[in-house]
């Protein structure tokens, strides 16, 4: 009975955070969706592209359900992941995420908690697991991921909020207060901890 419990929440909050993903590229062209964010080159539809294989590899090969998604050979990764290529457009990457999410779902409701799964890319002894943790791990990595979606599309437009029905206005002029208050109380406290 807890088992089931257990399954059913963490399956939801997965299904909940990957929707807050693809809310974060509503309304953004292709340029806005793909350009690099960070000095690392972290961007939003990398991210989904990343979150597409995290879940095709996990729910996939480490159970014995290969992803019916042509996916490179996990040793082969050369960061292209993370990215989206010219050839490659934002609807298709959502679409692929999408696909993924249905071989996940599948895998997920076939298995119970305590299903044996191998995760080659683990280290040993942590390499043979179940499908509770890898559901745990892919939650994790959604909800990093998800965070770092909120920050990035803060940066593009300003858009805030967990789901489109927390979204709010943009008060340019108050946001600009709040952070001169914030930038105050960092200068503040800057003689205070620099030693």
């Amino acid at each position: 009975m807890i088992d089931e419990f257990a399954k059913g929440h963490l399956h939801g909050r997965l299904r909940r955070d990957r929707e807050v993903l693809l809310w974060k590229l509503d309304g953004l062209s292709e340029y806005d969706a793909r350009r690099p964010l960070t000095v690392t080159g972290t961007n939003l539809l990398g991210l989904v592209k990343h979150l597409a294989n995290v879940e095709a590899r996990y729910f996939g090969e480490v159970f014995g359900r290969p992803s019916p998604e042509p996916l490179p050979r996990w040793q082969d990764s050369d960061g292209s992941e993370l990215w989206a290529n010219e050839n490659e457009t934002l609807d298709q990457i959502i679409d692929f995420y999408r696909r993924t999410w249905e071989h996940s779902d599948a895998t997920i409701n076939a298995l119970t908690l305590d299903a044996p799964g191998h995760v080659p890319w683990w280290p040993a002894p942590h390499a043979d697991t179940n499908l509770f943790a890898v559901m745990i791990h892919v939650l994790g990595e959604s909800i990093r991921h998800a965070g770092h979606a909120d920050i990035l599309r803060e940066s593009v437009d300003g858009r805030t909020g967990l789901r489109p029905e927390h979204k709010t206005q943009i008060d340019a002029e108050a946001r600009a207060a709040y952070c001169a208050k914030i930038e105050r109380a960092a200068r503040s406290a800057a003689p205070i901890t620099s030693a």
